[in-house]
């Protein structure tokens, strides 16, 4: 009987090493510079390990790309933020996403997934003046140009942007379910989930619906901005009762904080117990955190779409989206479904 057993077992080696043999060849992931440590979670959760390439500069600035891996006839992901970082800008990110992409198409690769974490230029998704581009669309279309196949990211500011796409899928996560798991673990009483914006009623009735589904029962309250400019508001309303609340305001991202807080304020004189922010990128241009830091918002939750530069204050926690991302990219390889992880 041990002998059969063993059998067995070796039979089942023989059929399952080669499967994950099989999968570890065909999939190669690769970063950019703009958010390495996201990428080798991301990696560390599929137990692979990222392609060898080098993604530096030369000596006048230009991107030096030279891959150390073969990808010939293999599927890429290539995890890549169009942010700005300690030492690169938007646009030394984005020429290194193109170029890898580039690399990629003139090494023979199978297919080409740009996992985008952080969408850079996604808030000029419009004209809102004359003579002025819309840059969401044409970074999608130089992208699509370069040569890929899918694209993968998570809370695009504004839904359109997947059609900026015209050819290929574009898969956006949501990081709702994350935000209302760790939501579940705090001591929270009587929540109110706030949209900061009439355009965000939607992202926040999604964060409500899947506090919903974890048993935590909560109402919507709503903040009706006038601006003058970009970046600039004349006046704020809030639209909904918040007395001896807890309040969440959720937003896709935060800039330099002054609107996120002069919200908070405004919730905290309208009765709020405590306020809370969710927030998906973490821009924090300039001196965002040290304003966050002393301001009046009890804590703040975002994600690692964006690295971090700086102190990080007290009231800031963040929470990693690469579990979501590595399981997106397992079923986009394996030919299943992703949006079942919308759910």
């Amino acid at each position: 009987m041990m002998i059969i057993k063993k059998i067995y077992i070796l039979a089942l080696a023989t059929i399952i090493l080669p499967l994950y043999a099989s999968y570890a060849d065909d999939i190669v992931l690769f970063s950019g510079n703009s958010n390495q440590q996201l990428a080798q979670e991301i990696a560390d959760h599929l137990d692979l390990e990222l392609g060898s390439a080098t993604v530096a500069k030369f000596n006048d600035g230009e991107i030096n790309i030279q891959l150390h891996t073969n990808v010939r006839q293999k599927d890429i992901f290539i995890i890549q933020s169009t942010c700005h970082t300690e030492h690169n800008s938007i646009n030394d990110n984005l020429i290194e996403l193109f170029l890898l992409i580039r690399t990629m198409k003139r090494s023979s690769a199978r297919s080409i997934t740009v996992v985008i974490p952080y969408y850079g230029y996604a808030r000029q998704d419009r004209k809102t003046a004359p003579r002025v581009p819309i840059s969401a669309a044409d970074v999608a279309a130089m992208l699509e140009q370069a040569g890929i196949d899918r694209v993968l990211t998570i809370d695009l500011h504004c839904g359109q942007i997947q059609g900026f796409f015209r050819d290929i899928p574009v898969d956006n996560l949501y990081a709702s379910p994350l935000f209302a798991a760790h939501i579940a673990d705090q001591d929270m009483q009587n929540i109110v989930v706030i949209s900061p914006d009439a355009g965000g009623v939607q992202r926040a009735s999604k964060f409500q619906s899947h506090l919903q589904k974890m048993g935590i029962p909560s109402n919507m309250a709503l903040i009706s901005k006038q601006r003058s400019g970009a970046g600039v508001i004349d006046s704020m309303q809030l639209i909904g009762s918040v007395e001896g609340a807890d309040a969440i305001i959720v937003d896709d991202l935060c800039d330099t904080g002054g609107t996120l807080i002069k919200a908070a304020e405004l919730i905290k004189t309208k009765g709020a117990r405590r306020v809370f922010a969710v927030i998906t990128h973490p821009v924090f241009s300039h001196n965002a955190l040290s304003k966050i830091g002393s301001s009046i918002i009890d804590k703040m939750i975002i994600t690692n779409t964006i690295p971090l530069c700086g102190d990080i204050p007290a009231n800031i926690t963040y929470i990693s989206v690469a579990s979501l991302f590595a399981e997106a990219i397992q079923r986009i390889h394996n030919g299943e479904s992703v949006s079942a992880l919308f759910e």
